[in-house]
């Protein structure tokens, strides 16, 4: 072969497990979603606190586009209204993504423990979700996973400030997007029925959220049957394509019309007649004084704790709730509880649900409690599965 044929191969530079441990030391697992495991990491030269997320490579395909998809999307974005991404690391085995902290607790917690809450309250959050989602709209990326458990106050001493995270079911709207994905409850007609879609459908979801913390109610639900059945989704698909909800009495009768008027068109089945984040945003419930000052928090309160209370979709939102209730101050001090690399890539069944309401601690001090694992099992079951890569079954709809 003459010399000039022959080429060099150009090998992929990986980072080695140390080049992470030099810089961060990496804390106990939290819990377990379903393209990821969540630890704490804590920045050796400043004492930071972040969220570690650590994609395994030998989980599959959808894993590791799971997160490269994350990677992408947080290296373009830059928005006071989502978690910055901080850190990024690839070993030949794992995928590392280092994140801000969100420390002030997810809405449903923050809502529950208010003494006072009203639409003004729930236009707040609404206003920051929606300007996190026009910026990500301009840059014509849709999120695809927006739901309630993705959203947190920042830390616990400002809590106006709302942050979105998890992209790693995100994408860019360039051609002919079908592939159904997301959170069941919050799937838009277009995602159920398999047609094309595109940045409407976090419109939907929008519309979804907010219909939750004005009434504590979902539009779309099937109380009838087991939360993770077959079943209970196919209904639950079959009332989204109906457009089959209702703003019910009593829950909805103190609520103004303006709540109702935006909720319903955002939840607009023809998904070229939906308002877009930016309309949204200029709505008068939104920019506006229309949204009411009357305290809601007894009714949605009620109805928050009947409908999630057991839902596999509150289960997620507790383990996430766990996991800030570390709520440490940037810059404290002390040294995480570090679980060791060989445990760290386990199947685990995070119970939260026996974690108290107990004072705050810092992570020096927390006990948080070990995965449950067994070393020959290859797969997840934790309770903060969504199930965002499950197709859903349509019959006859």
């Amino acid at each position: 072969m003459p010399f000039g044929c022959i080429s060099v191969r150009n090998e992929k530079t990986y980072n080695c497990f140390s080049d992470i441990t030099d810089k961060y030391e990496i804390g106990q697992l939290l819990c377990a979603k379903e393209f990821c495991e969540i630890c704490l990491a804590r920045e050796m030269q400043t004492d930071r606190l972040y969220v570690c997320k650590k994609f395994l490579k030998k989980d599959g395909r959808k894993v590791r586009r799971a997160a490269k998809n994350e990677i992408m999307i947080l290296k373009m974005v830059n928005h006071p209204n989502i978690l910055q991404l901080i850190d990024t690391f690839e070993t030949k085995k794992e995928f590392y993504i280092i994140q801000e902290l969100a420390t002030g607790g997810d809405v449903f917690d923050w809502i529950l423990e208010q003494g006072y809450y009203s639409e003004k309250d729930a236009s707040n959050v609404i206003r920051q979700v929606l300007e996190a989602v026009a910026y990500l709209h301009n840059l014509h990326i849709i999120h695809r996973n927006l739901k309630l458990e993705n959203l947190m106050y920042y830390n616990q001493n400002n809590h106006s400030k709302v942050v979105l995270r998890d992209f790693y079911l995100s994408c860019f709207e360039s051609g002919e997007i079908t592939e159904p994905c997301g959170t069941p409850e919050y799937l838009a007609p277009e995602v159920v029925s398999r047609h094309r879609y595109g940045r409407p459908v976090d419109c939907w979801a929008v519309g979804v959220v907010m219909f939750i913390l004005l009434s504590g109610n979902p539009p779309f639900y099937d109380e009838n049957e087991e939360e993770d059945s077959e079943s209970h989704n196919r209904k639950i698909f079959r009332k989204i394509l109906a457009a089959e909800y209702e703003f019910d009495s009593p829950y909805w009768d103190v609520i103004s019309a303006s709540a109702k008027d935006l909720a319903s068109r955002l939840m607009e089945m023809d998904q070229e007649q939906r308002i877009t984040a930016q309309e949204a945003l200029g709505h008068i419930w939104i920019s506006g004084n229309a949204a009411s000052e009357r305290n809601l928090k007894e009714g949605v309160c009620a109805q928050i704790e009947k409908n999630f209370a057991k839902a596999k979709w509150r289960k997620a939102i507790r383990v996430t709730t766990f996991m800030q209730r570390l709520r440490a101050p940037e810059g404290t001090a002390g040294r995480l509880p570090v679980t060791p690399r060989s445990s760290m890539s386990v199947s685990h069944e995070v119970t939260v649900e026996a974690c108290p309401s107990s004072p705050k601690q810092s992570p020096s001090q927390h006990s948080i409690p070990k995965a449950d694992w067994n070393p020959n099992r290859t797969q997840q079951t934790s309770e903060c599965e969504d199930h965002s890569s499950e197709k859903p079954e349509h019959s006859g709809q």
